[in-house]
């Protein structure tokens, strides 16, 4: 009996700390199909989510596709974004993809001759918010409407490829999964339209391929290029024996490995992801993140020199204590050492053995500073002028600056189809060589954004270019001398959203790779700040933009920041800007933080700011000093090239100071009911070794708190939300009924304890009964991923921030007022808002203009589908308008003019000895004073009063 316990003990355990499962192709498709169901029936689907942008920064661009016959239309693919198409030249898009799946793309292609678009979803550059995909989309009416073609579990597209004389012959090149092993990967073709694919490429499964080149006079002549990676959540891996070049001859059905050993590129375990570009039969470019460490000169410290981090790696102690005061206090200055830690300071620490000389060095590295530090050789350019058989690298020196350690996310190459000798680098910079590679200049300018993916050239005009990178699109006549920017649509993909109170609030937002930025909630999208010279939406400061915290005193002070918790107190009205990240002491090892650091005001005291790192800190002088009051809460971290084992949620009670929760990355939740004096892992009923996402205390009890965690990391989709009613001791799943997508953001409704809403990688979700039941809530927004949730508490205000379609707004005031039971209530006719007159309605300052016209929206509640009538009359019985609904089970908007009918005004008259104006646009508005409204329907009926004041 013992050994029986002893062994079921084991598999226990087993089961309790094993790896999370990469979801499988037939969990995402029940997931579509139940998402797609829950649409269909949701009691929210009539609530309108509107977006209030911004669309100035954009968002990352993946590809580009453009019509040679006319280069003013073309499509632009964004990675998390969807597909536009613009007929103008990039002055206006639209978008063609809102009622696909997913918003994530890799690659696109398009036969031009017959108007068949094909879309590869999930993107290819491998990044840390690089979304999965659902395989191989198809439209051939402009984006009306797609059909899935298959290759659902590729979850990345790296190329397509079409056969320009045949759209029914494709060749798809995709990357795979990117978080594990999977088998659907390599190269697939197909002669019937994507109704059957054979693999016709496959090196291991964890080798895809990344790129697809054709000669551009024989689509037979294909070269293929495979990648092996291999992505954590601690590390990543780019290279590998499986990356290499591959050439067919007959249109992608059969494959050669052409880099092979002696071909003259590299063949080694450095190879990492490649681009490709063909000129002709014979002349091929090849771009390779060549992983490969640099030869390492040995370096001899001469006094007078620059002091390096490096320097102190195999500094003796001897040799420090002899160092020059000035010439290292310079050192210790210029790397952002806490003022303690100057020259004498240092010297005795050493002297005393507390500390050692690499300590210097240690004190400095963290996951982003290693990440920019390896000395890897980088960008590399091969040309073969032999159809692949042999290679020779184009250039002597390294070309630096360019990709830095982090190719995987770059390694784009093109080549001017009029000329062999120009080609183009895509990386950090744009970068361009008229003599094949041999010397290359930037043509980057201040206009363009850094972070290049994508690039067309006019084949029929040398200097007219398309770039797309990760602030949009740019369009050149010039090669690269001016640019234009062209970004029209709202696709900023947002980490992080919050609001203050002011009157109108504004909303606060860091993107990715594009900066933190504010505007008011009444901002319009328009081309309006051309003219005044100033966008709505105001820039705060730089990099992947973070979370934002404003002080609720005074809306000027703002902390927010960049990656890897470079955070800052910003005074808007100054302009001063202090930098606030906590430092570890000298001699301790560096605090780890989350790629998207969290922090947090206390509700209590404004003056008390929470920011995470692998401990949770406490400042009470908004950032000026701070105190860790925790130890590391994590599982102590990962050996790894990305920071891992760190915070990424902060929750405190609003009941009580110091009841603080804190979430991480690794899966642990720790409680503390007393300041942070002691610590409580509360996460052991919950699944393992998954990313928590929110912990969140509730604003209606004290010992009720929700967590979300994440799969994504590990290619687990499955959705998991709990909540707890004991501060953590157990949880319930409150998502059991959820469509499989991984959770994201998680907001409680500050007035209404039932009403919670969900963001997942693909919508938004909101539960009536606090978690119960879930209803799909989309209507206006397309299935994006949701990041981040907030609530504007006095206007009762919804903000999403997507991370791909900018920001949306919903009033959610009337749901907020749920009270009722649903099933049961036949009608429910909520509270109507009074209006305020104007002279002005109907009318336009101009007979150009449009008119000033008013609305009054009429929320109702049925359990029942009917057709319901709507009345409304003047205090004294006169019916001075009426309309019908067709009214869905569920939520209702009926929306009134706020104008007479035709009977209705007749009746008025008949009643009233009165003037009645008729506007410009043929309407007569009702006069001000008090009016009724009946809805009537399902058996019921109900009445409201309303006022024009």
């Amino acid at each position: 009996m013992k050994r029986l316990f002893l062994f079921a003990l084991i598999i226990g355990l087993h089961f309790c700390y094993a790896q999370p499962r990469a979801t499988t192709e037939n969990y995402v498709k029940d997931a579509l199909e139940a998402k797609a169901k829950l649409e269909e029936v949701s009691l929210l689907k009539n609530i309108s989510l509107t977006n209030i942008g911004p669309a100035i920064m954009s968002g990352r661009v993946v590809d580009l596709a453009v019509n040679e016959a006319d280069p003013t239309e073309f499509y632009v693919a964004y990675a998390s974004g969807g597909l536009w198409h613009t007929k103008d030249n990039g002055i206006s898009f639209t978008p063609i993809m809102d009622n696909a799946p997913t918003q994530n793309i890799g690659d696109i292609a398009v036969h031009w001759a017959s108007h068949t678009i094909w879309v590869g979803t999930g993107e290819n550059n491998a990044s840390r918010s690089s979304y999965a995909g659902i395989g191989v989309l198809k439209s051939t009416d402009n984006g009306a409407t797609w059909e899935h073609m298959g290759l659902k579990d590729s979850q990345h597209i790296g190329r397509i490829v079409i056969d320009p004389d045949n759209p029914d012959t494709v060749v798809v090149g995709a990357t795979g999964h990117l978080y594990s092993a999977n088998e659907e990967r390599g190269i697939f073709k197909t002669i019937d339209g994507g109704k059957t694919w054979t693999k016709t490429l496959y090196v291991n499964a964890e080798s895809g391929v990344i790129d697809v080149a054709v000669d551009p006079k024989n689509f037979k002549t294909q070269y293929a290029a495979t990648w092996q990676k291999d992505r954590k959540a601690w590390n990543f891996t780019g290279n590998g024996s499986g990356s290499a070049i591959y050439k067919s001859l007959d249109a992608g059905s059969t494959w050669n490995k052409i880099t092979l050993e002696g071909s003259g590129f590299p063949a080694s375990e450095g190879v990492g992801r490649i681009g490709l570009a063909v000129f002709n039969d014979s002349i091929v470019y090849a771009v390779l993140d060549n992983q490969e460490r640099r030869a390492k000169a040995l370096k001899k410290v001469v006094d007078g020199d620059k002091l390096t981090k490096d320097d102190f790696k195999t500094m003796n102690k001897r040799t420090l204590l002899g160092l020059d005061n000035k010439r290292l206090n310079t050192f210790l200055k210029t790397n952002g050492f806490q003022e303690k830690y100057r020259a004498e300071n240092v010297k005795a620490l050493v002297r005393d053995g507390l500390v050692e000389p690499v300590d210097l060095a240690k004190y400095l590295e963290d996951a982003n500073s290693l990440l920019f530090d390896t000395p890897v050789k980088g960008a590399e350019v091969y040309k073969s002028t032999d159809a692949g058989a042999t290679w020779s690298k184009t250039h002597e020196d390294y070309i630096d600056d360019l990709f830095y350690s982090y190719g995987y996310y770059f390694a784009q190459i093109a080549v001017d189809p009029s000329d062999s000798e120009r080609i183009y680098l895509a990386g950090v910079p744009l970068i361009r060589s008229t003599d094949g590679g041999k010397t290359f200049e930037s043509i980057s300018k201040e206009n363009v954004h850094s972070d290049h993916h994508a690039l067309w050239i006019n084949p029929k005009k040398t200097g007219h270019l398309i770039n797309g990178n990760d602030g949009g699109v740019n369009i050149t006549y010039t090669d690269g001398d001016v640019w234009m920017k062209n970004n029209q649509p709202s696709v900023g993909q947002f980490y992080a959203i919050n609001v203050d109170n002011e009157e109108p609030y504004n909303v606060y937002g860091g993107l990715q790779d594009n900066g933190v930025w504010k505007a008011p909630h009444t901002t319009k999208i328009n081309n309006g700040w051309q003219s005044s010279g100033k966008n709505p939406w105001e820039m705060l400061m730089g990099g992947d933009g973070m979370q934002v915290q404003i002080d609720s005193r005074n809306s000027d002070i703002v902390f927010t920041g960049f990656q890897f918790g470079n955070y800052y107190r910003i005074d808007l009205a100054t302009g001063k800007r202090n930098p606030i990240q906590p430092k570890h002491e000298l001699g301790e090892s560096p605090y780890r933080f989350n790629w998207q650091t969290p922090i947090l005001l206390s509700p209590h005291n404004q003056d008390i700011l929470y920011l995470g790192s692998n401990k949770l800190h406490r400042s009470m002088d908004q950032g000026t000093t701070w105190q860790s009051i925790s130890e590391d809460v994590t599982h102590g971290g990962k050996k790894g090239n990305v920071a891992y084992g760190t915070i990424t949620t902060i929750s405190e009670s609003p009941f009580t100071f110091g009841l603080l929760y804190v979430g991480t990355d690794d899966g642990l939740i720790h409680v503390s009911k007393d300041g942070g004096h002691s610590w409580t892992n509360v996460a052991n009923p919950l699944p393992k070794q998954l990313w928590v996402t929110e912990v969140s205390a509730s604003k209606h009890k004290k010992s009720r708190v929700y967590a979300t965690l994440n799969g994504y990391r590990w290619d687990n989709f499955v959705p998991y939300a709990y909540v707890s009613e004991d501060y953590g001791v157990s949880w319930k799943n409150i998502v059991e009924d959820l469509p499989a997508s991984p959770i994201n953001a998680f907001v409680e409704d500050p007035s209404n304890e039932n009403l919670l809403f969900i963001g997942t990688d693909n919508g938004l979700y909101a539960s009536l009964d606090r978690g119960n039941s879930w209803h799909s809530m989309q209507n206006g927004m397309p299935n994006v991923a949701v990041h981040d949730l907030v609530i504007q508490k006095r206007d009762q205000h919804l903000l999403v921030g997507t991370h791909g379609r900018s920001i949306y707004k919903a009033d959610i005031g009337f749901l907020q007022e749920v009270d009722f039971d649903l099933d049961r209530e036949k009608l429910h006719v909520f509270k109507l808002e009074n209006i305020k007159h104007s002279g002005r309605w109907g009318n336009s300052w101009s007979s150009w203009g449009n008119p000033n016209t008013p609305g009054l929206d009429v929320n109702f509640y049925t359990n029942t589908a009917d057709t319901f009538q709507a009345k409304v009359s003047t205090k004294d019985g006169i019916t001075i308008s009426q309309a019908s609904l067709e009214a869905i089970k569920g939520f209702n908007v009926l929306h009134f003019d706020v104008a007479f009918d035709k009977e209705g005004k007749k009746a008025y008259l008949q009643k009233n000895k009165t003037t009645l104006t008729e506007a410009n646009n043929g309407k007569t508005y009702l006069p001000k004073g008090t009016y009724v409204l009946e809805v009537s329907g399902n058996g019921s009926k109900q009445t409201k009063e309303f006022k024009i004041e």
